[in-house]
């Protein structure tokens, strides 16, 4: 059953990663529009303001890219190709 999670995760994070870069690529092909107007705010807002709006405003390709390789990384977790080992020792005299 883990042969068949990581083999699903791997290849939708292939076409996960693969389709947010024909996106990147198609939209450099296309001809040039108009930017978004900016705006900028007199308060410098938290970093986890900050973090949660680049999250938020990240482009579609690269959310696409972002959850491609976060489904590779899980396919590569449950397949056992990436293992973590954590120990601790207590000294005894």
């Amino acid at each position: 059953m883990r042969g068949w999670i990581a083999g699903a995760m791997a290849v939708l994070g292939t076409l996960l990663v693969l389709s947010g870069g024909a996106v990147i690529v198609a939209r450099a092909m296309s001809p040039a529009t108009a930017a978004d107007g900016e705006t900028t705010d007199a308060v410098s807002p938290s970093t986890r303001t900050r973090l949660f709006n680049a999250v938020r405003t990240m482009p579609a390709p690269d959310r696409l890219i972002g959850w491609g390789v976060v489904l590779l990384v899980l396919g590569a977790l449950a397949a056992g190709a990436i293992s973590f080992n954590v120990g601790a020792n207590a000294g005894n005299r």
